[in-house]
């Protein structure tokens, strides 16, 4: 009953907002600036028809996405292999937190030389993001497991291979998760900052070219794109973190019953 309410107000907001936005475009703020969202619906429902709005996206998303899983094995990977070597850790620390200290998007005009303009440059760029990420959420998982339980693992004679797969991984799947769900937003970032450099595809490519014809409804019908493709992210983590870890499922359930 509670959730009922809860999103019928979700609801009514929304339908505020967008209600009072409608009135006010050309009435008290020129419509330049801020479109309508008629407009803007009618804008995106042309690129729906046209079906320009799937290619672009479909394109985004394969970028967001293959540099998402790209860089976070390899953040998963290192973070794992550091955390269980503090000697690693120490040697590798300062070139590590260098070049997390670097805004990554800085990196898209050497990406550029390097590869060129094409997918695999947005791809690299959004990898090199994710990965430092995930890798210190990893890392920081790892050095936080229970010393008692890896003792007690040794003593009954377990090996390496044991303690990552019975005691490391399980304890730090979840700063793994944490680390992939605060990826995805960036993963967007970089592809879509990716095609705004250079790139005629893509949705960073519709807003800009939308832009560039200082056509706002389109600007916005691209950000709204751009939008439900992070929550579309946003929910396959979320179904794949409750595969990997049915047991909060269990406790969110018997919170919500108690």
């Amino acid at each position: 009953m509670k959730n009922l309410k809860l999103y019928g107000l979700r609801i009514a907001l929304l339908v505020i907002i967008i209600g009072g936005w409608e009135l006010a475009s050309g009435r008290w703020v020129k419509e330049f600036f801020i479109s309508k969202p008629s407009v803007i619906v009618y804008r995106l429902w042309g690129w729906v028809a046209d079906g320009s709005l799937f290619f672009h996206a479909g394109i985004t998303a394969m970028e967001a996405i293959s540099g998402f899983l790209i860089g976070g094995l390899l953040g998963m990977t290192v973070g794992i292999t550091l955390g269980r070597s503090q000697f690693l850790a120490r040697l590798l620390d300062p070139f590590i937190m260098t070049f997390y200290s670097l805004p990554k998007v800085a990196l898209a005009p050497l990406f550029i030389l390097w590869i060129g303009i094409g997918m695999d440059m947005k791809i690299v760029l959004v990898a090199s993001i994710v990965f430092f990420l995930v890798f210190l959420n990893t890392y920081t998982g790892v050095r936080n497991v229970s010393p008692e339980l890896i003792s007690i693992l040794n003593l009954m004679g377990g090996r390496e291979k044991h303690v990552l797969s019975k005691v490391v991984i399980p304890s730090a799947i979840h700063w793994v998760f944490a680390g992939l769900r605060l990826s995805v937003p960036y993963s967007l970032i970089g592809a879509i900052v990716g095609e705004l450099i250079a790139s005629n595809r893509g949705l960073g490519y519709l807003l800009s070219d939308s832009q560039g014809q200082f056509d706002t409804a389109g600007v916005f019908a691209a950000l709204i794109a751009i939008m439900v493709l992070a929550i579309l992210m946003n929910m396959a983590v979320k179904a794949a973190e409750s595969l990997a870890m049915p047991w909060r499922s269990a406790e969110h359930g018997r919170e919500v019953t108690i």
